[in-house]
């Protein structure tokens, strides 16, 4: 009983040995593997700031002058032209003024009159004809100044815009210090962001960024960049940039929040279908192609796009990575290039008409 133990023991060991070696031989085969080019590409990078929207024009409205106020012509919120009057200041002073200086033109008026109707008969010097001249002269830029400060009890809108708030009612006293209201041209806003000083050489004017309000974040729109600053911030190694956006239907106002997007191309990278990529105790790596072998590389993704990984790694123009197969193969396998395998169009067709019918059928 004991020697036919010993011989089924040999028996196994040897089958056993028997399957190994047809392991062996079938793991030596070259396994079939698809593989392609590799490629290199620019490595996108989003980038997002926060970015503030000011008016096109913009302006503070000071009183020229000291004085009471009389009349408030506008409402916060009006749309108000170029010159249109805002507020009027009491201006009885002003207008005495007026009229004094234009009696003084009158009376050196007349005074060269005589002086001019008895100019040939020698009763006047030449000196005294100048004088009048001056006189004359004299009272008139002081009837233009009076005009001027007569103007300046009107205050008026400096360019077409919306005009906001104001604290000014009628009867109170105002300064040349004294804020009036802001008035903004918002037909066009620009939102001014800070962008990082990696990002100087890329953003120029002219190139398009993608902005959304935090009112209304589903709705982006494209804005152009207008200028960039001439200098990066020593504290916050920032720059300020400007864009300029179409406020059609006056959706946005000054001083709001935009979101602000922007992608920056850094180095090229080497490009693989994610599919190539194989995920082990040490990281990611990937097999390329050296002379009929699959040969292991490590890679690190940077990033994904449109089924590509970009990836760090030894590659190099013209490698070609194992896409297909990569699941059957280990570092250093025999590997046999095969074209993938690619349906006919009519087989397609008729898999997928096969596929409605059975849909509808479950239907």
């Amino acid at each position: 009983m004991a020697a036919i133990k010993r011989s089924l023991g040999l028996l196994g060991a040897i089958l056993l040995a028997s399957c190994a070696t047809e392991e062996e031989g079938r793991s030596d085969e070259p396994v079939p593997v698809v593989a392609e080019t590799v490629r290199f590409l620019p490595d996108q990078t989003e980038v997002e700031a926060i970015g503030t929207a000011r008016a096109m024009t913009s302006a503070e409205i000071y009183p020229e002058s000291a004085g009471r106020v009389t009349r408030v012509m506008f409402s916060a919120g009006d749309f108000v032209r170029s010159g249109q009057p805002l507020l009027q200041l009491d201006e009885r002073q002003e207008r005495l003024a007026v009229d004094a200086a234009r009696v003084q033109v009158l009376e050196a008026e007349q005074l060269l009159g005589r002086y001019r109707r008895i100019e040939d008969t020698g009763a006047i010097s030449e000196s005294q004809i100048e004088a009048g001249e001056t006189a004359l002269a004299s009272a008139r830029v002081a009837l233009r100044q009076a005009q001027a400060e007569l103007a300046d009890r009107v205050i008026r809108a400096p360019f077409s815009g919306h005009i906001g708030l104001t604290d000014i009612d009628p009867g109170d006293r105002v300064s040349d210090a004294t804020p009036i209201a802001q008035i903004d041209q918002r037909s066009r806003l620009y939102i001014d962001f800070p962008a990082p000083e990696e990002v100087f050489t890329t953003l120029r004017e002219g190139q398009v960024v993608q902005v959304a309000a935090f009112s209304d974040p589903d709705n982006p729109i494209d804005a152009r960049i207008v200028s960039t600053d001439s200098r990066v911030a020593s504290d916050s190694r920032n720059f300020t940039v400007r864009a300029a956006i179409a406020n059609s239907g006056d959706r946005f106002r000054p001083g709001m929040s935009f979101r602000v997007t922007f992608t920056r191309d850094d180095v090229t990278r080497a490009a693989v279908a994610e599919e190539a990529i194989v995920w082990g105790g040490e990281g990611s790596h990937l097999f390329v192609v050296r002379e009929s072998e699959a040969a292991r590389m490590p890679v690190t993704i940077t990033s994904r796009r449109d089924g590509l990984a970009l990836v760090d790694g030894a590659l190099k123009a013209g490698d070609r990575v194992i896409v297909e197969g990569v699941q059957k193969i280990r570092d250093g396998q025999a590997i046999r290039l095969v074209r993938p395998v690619v349906a006919p169009k009519a087989d397609v067709e008729l898999r997928e008409t096969a596929k409605a019918g059975n849909d509808n059928d479950g239907g």
